[in-house]
C-alpha cells in the first residue's frame, strides 16, 4: 500500500466497512456476511422501506469513499473496498423476510451473483471507474440476487 493508505483516514474505514476488508482471505464474503447482523436491525426496525435507505444511503456513502480510496491510493478496486458489498447484499435481503433461512439464501445468492457478475454487473466492472465503478456492479449483482430470492419467497411462501 502507498504511504497515504493510512486505514484510519474516513474513506478507509468507511470503504473497507471499518475494518473489515482486512480480513484475510475472501474479503467480500466477509464484506458480506458482516452485513446480515446489521440488515436484520434495519429491516426488524424500518421493514422493507428501511433497508432499501439504508442501501441508498450506503451507496452514496460508498460512491465517495470508495471513489476517494481509488484515487488517493492509485487502485481501481481493491479486494479490501467491502463497503459495495453491503450495499449488494442489503439490496438483496430488502424484500426478504427476516428469517434466518432467507437470509443465508440471499447471502448465498448474492455471493454467487458478485462472483460471476452476470450483465449488467459485468459491464460496470469493466467499463465504470472510480466509486461508481466500485459500488455499480455490487448493486447490479443485489438486484439479481433479491429477484431470485423474492420470486423464491413467492413460490415457497
Amino acid at each position: 500500500m502507498k504511504a497515504d493508505s493510512s486505514p484510519w483516514r474516513v474513506d478507509s474505514l468507511l470503504s473497507t466497512s471499518f475494518g473489515v476488508g482486512y480480513l484475510p482471505i475472501a474479503p467480500g464474503t466477509w464484506g458480506s456476511l458482516a452485513a446480515l447482523p446489521f440488515a436484520w436491525g434495519i429491516a426488524t426496525i424500518g421493514g422493507s422501506t428501511g433497508l432499501l435507505a439504508a442501501t441508498a444511503a450506503v451507496f452514496l456513502l460508498g460512491v465517495w469513499a470508495s471513489g476517494s480510496f481509488t484515487r488517493r491510493t492509485g487502485r481501481k478496486d481493491p479486494g479490501i473496498i467491502v463497503i459495495d458489498e453491503v450495499a449488494g447484499q442489503w439490496l438483496t435481503l430488502a424484500f426478504a423476510p427476516v428469517d434466518p433461512y432467507y437470509y443465508l439464501a440471499g447471502f448465498l445468492l448474492f455471493r454467487i451473483a458478485d462472483i460471476t457478475k452476470p450483465w449488467p454487473a459485468s459491464w460496470a466492472d469493466r467499463k465504470l471507474d472510480g466509486g461508481l465503478g466500485v459500488m455499480l456492479d455490487d448493486v447490479f449483482a443485489g438486484a439479481y440476487a433479491a429477484a431470485i430470492l423474492f420470486v423464491a419467497h413467492i413460490y415457497l411462501g
